[in-house]
């Protein structure tokens, strides 16, 4: 049983203003909705909170309008100078999900500092000592907090090699020998699924070699209901921090509540340095400010299923809400499954993101397409050694089918060198649309960019020019009900269409009988749960096979990111000719036939389902 004879003070990170909405919500939470909780919690005496970087920093203008860096400067105004605010950065990506050149990330400590950042968090996926000391330097000079964390992981596969205590233990080393200012070290298991033993016996042995007055933090998540025994185990060993939240944005997929560790740690000689009994108020508020919010079982529910297939809590949920909204929820269960193929394929990095992310959509892949036949961009970028060296040596047939598909080499360099820079790119894409050129408006336009995404759909473009997508996870409008109008004999009506039918029409006018094919497209969204297409291509030939219309085979919503042809141009048959964003990821759109196009019904940006066609081809006869 853990116990100290001396009295010991655990520090607390309390993180529902940016873990716990991710992890909920995948970050996607109106600010004016968290703010007056986290008022409350800094007039409760709480001095060190997370409130941006991970997906908080995507969140606000991918999805909700916000800019992220107003947020942060509203949240600091909010609790004061004198409460540490922190973020979570991801190495050679920063808070992006691609790599990003040396001058961005510098421009980008300096932003995060100057609008209220105190404790920058930074990890790496491949837990790449060379990345972590390059990347760690522009955070030590914006004058932040610098925490180095080594990336945690229980492997759905078994491993003596790596994901042990003295893999770990000699990850600190490297860090601890290297030249760069460390004011902490953190211990982040994104996933939940450490053992307690691994964490204890690593604990013990950074002790040992780190200097006396350096902190050591644990995060961990509750998604397999280990979290508490984690932290036990944890404080036993000598954690000096830990990360805990608050219902209703605790425990499952998020850390565990504040309540749940104070009462664990009764009697053991060791207390936090916050006060439980503040957590109701706070509470209170939060479900104040979040009762229109529609909380999703899987996110909000433990599952012990995660240490099949290790994904952090703020990829689960963010993955959830796409899923259901793109149609495919259905699917679940065959993408965990994929889990361990991928993450031993792969190399073993740990699944935080953007690690996390390239394993799902992997994983996703291999189930709609067969496996290994659509290699995601990230996931083969990784495999290829574009973000650094993987744990375990990838698997040699996957490295060569990513190269072929992504027309990549393999590479062992410095993937800061490697690097796009698009700072002159953004700061064009600002000038040609008359917007403000400074280094934020910059950063926000750099941050959203991606390899092949058109700079039309870019979020901060979007956000720039009043056109940022809302999309925030609310429960249902219940309509009200009118009062029941007088009762009249009404024509039967036909069912509903679920997709476009075609039907058989006669006409007879003065005896003269004609025979038309009419083609109905519903005007709702098509709900199915039948498995997508093989390739996300639908197709409904009219009257004669002369016209074809091509629709997404999603059956929820997704994002026109490209379309690859005009009006007019003649395509053949399996050529791509646009281009869908489901799960983060783009998805091609194939013409069905040879022919001509003759209609664009769509733009870049715009959000469809499978009942609006994207083109019409008149088919070759």
């Amino acid at each position: 049983m853990i116990f100290s004879k001396k009295p010991k003070e655990i520090r607390v990170m309390f993180t529902p203003f940016r873990d716990g909405l991710q992890s909920s919500f995948g970050g996607k939470v109106r600010l004016k909705d968290i703010l007056p909780a986290m008022q409350l919690a800094a007039e409760s005496g709480i001095r060190h909170m997370e409130f941006g970087g991970g997906a908080r920093y995507q969140a606000p203008f991918f999805y909700l309008g916000e800019d992220p860096f107003e947020c942060m400067k509203s949240m600091r105004e909010t609790v004061g100078p004198d409460v540490d605010l922190q973020i979570l950065t991801r190495s050679v990506s920063g808070v992006t999900l691609t790599t990003q050149s040396p001058e961005a990330l510098q421009m980008q400590a300096k932003l995060m500092k100057e609008y209220g950042t105190t404790w920058d968090r930074n990890f790496d996926y491949q837990n790449d000592t060379d990345n972590l000391i390059r990347t760690g330097r522009p955070i030590v000079n914006a004058g932040m907090h610098h925490q180095v964390c080594i990336a945690l992981m229980g492997l759905p596969f078994k491993s003596e090699k790596v994901h042990t205590a003295e893999f770990y233990t000699n990850i600190g080393k490297r860090l601890l020998e290297s030249d760069v200012q460390i004011d902490s070290l953190c211990l982040k298991d994104a996933s939940g699924t450490c053992d307690p033993k691994t964490i204890y016996d690593t604990v013990v042995s950074l002790k040992k070699i780190m200097p006396p007055d350096m902190p050591l933090w644990l995060h961990t998540h509750d998604t397999a209901s280990m979290a508490v025994a984690c932290y036990m185990a944890g404080i036993e060993g000598g954690v000096d921090g830990i990360d805990l939240s608050v219902r209703p944005l605790a425990s499952g997929t998020v850390q565990p509540d504040v309540r749940s560790m104070a009462h664990a740690l009764k009697g053991t000689g060791y207390s936090l340095d916050i006060d439980e009994t503040k957590m109701p108020k706070i509470e209170d508020l939060l479900n104040e400010g979040l009762s229109e919010y529609n909380f999703n079982p899987t996110t909000t529910t433990p599952d012990a299923r995660v240490v099949g297939f290790p994904m952090p809590g703020g990829a689960i949920g963010p993955n959830v809400h796409m899923m259901v909204k793109a149609g495919v929820l259905h699917r679940y269960g065959e993408v965990l499954a994929e889990f361990p193929v991928v993450v031993e394929s792969g190399g073993a990095w740990t699944s935080v993101t953007p690690g996390s992310q390239q394993y799902w959509l992997q994983a996703f892949n291999n189930v709609l397409y067969g496996r290994w036949e659509k290699i995601d961009a990230g996931f083969g970028r990784s495999v290829l050694g574009y973000f650094g060296k993987t744990p375990l040596p990838s698997d040699p047939e996957v490295v060569k089918i990513a190269s072929e598909q992504l027309d990549l080499p393999v590479f062992n360099g410095d993937p800061l060198e490697v690097a796009p820079k698009n700072i002159e790119p953004a700061k064009q894409a600002l000038e040609e649309r008359n917007l403000p050129i400074n280094d934020k408006n910059i950063f926000l336009v750099l941050g959203a960019m991606v390899p092949g995404k058109k700079i039309e759909a870019n979020e901060g473009i979007r956000l720039l020019t009043g056109k940022g997508k809302i999309d925030i996870p609310l429960k249902p409008k219940e309509e009200s009900k009118p009062a029941a109008p007088p009762k009249v004999e009404t024509p039967a009506v036909a069912p509903t269409t679920t997709g476009p039918v075609t039907s058989k029409c006669t006409v007879v006018e003065n005896e003269v009988t004609r025979t038309f094919m009419v083609t109905i497209e519903p005007t709702t969204p098509v709900l199915t749960t039948e498995k997508p297409a093989e390739e996300t291509t639908s197709a409904t030939p009219s009257p004669a096979g002369k016209n074809v219309s091509v629709y997404s085979s999603f059956a929820g919503s997704v994002d026109v990111v490209d379309i690859l042809v005009k009006e007019g141009d003649n395509v053949s048959k399996g050529q791509v000719i646009a281009a869908v964003e489901a799960m983060k990821a783009k998805h091609d759109i194939k013409s069905p036939c040879d022919g001509t196009v003759s209609s664009i019904n769509v733009e870049i940006g715009d959000e469809v389902d499978s009942s609006k066609p994207l083109l019409t081809i008149s088919e070759k006869a």
